[in-house]
């Protein structure tokens, strides 16, 4: 069964999308944790950051050049916060590799 990440990128589930091109695609999180919080996915099905491989570098560093050119464009000059939780133990509750951005307010660390 494709997961929901799949869903959006072929359009079955609507989404507040950001930004799209070949390799991935930036929509708002529906449940937001932050004023901006919003995610950007490979439209390549990885299932986690554990589970790219060296062929899948291009893809991973597309996807942390558009996480900061959204956030700029989100007006997150003061920072922002990008995470990829990784698997059961890191928080991943989507079988499909996403990066959070996360901002708009000062952020406390360390996170849960």
């Amino acid at each position: 069964m494709a997961s929901i990440f799949t869903r959006i990128i072929d359009r079955e589930i609507p989404a507040d999308i950001l930004y799209e091109d070949d390799l991935c695609l930036a929509f708002r999180d529906i449940a937001p944790k932050a004023p901006t919080h919003f995610l950007v996915i490979p439209k390549k099905e990885i299932v986690s950051l554990a589970d790219a491989g060296d062929d899948d570098e291009a893809i991973l560093g597309r996807c942390i050049l558009v996480a900061s050119k959204v956030a700029a464009a989100e007006g997150l000059e003061g920072g922002y916060r990008l995470v990829a939780n990784t698997r059961d133990d890191g928080g991943q509750e989507v079988p499909h590799l996403h990066f959070h951005v996360l901002g708009g307010r000062k952020l406390s660390w360390p996170p849960g």
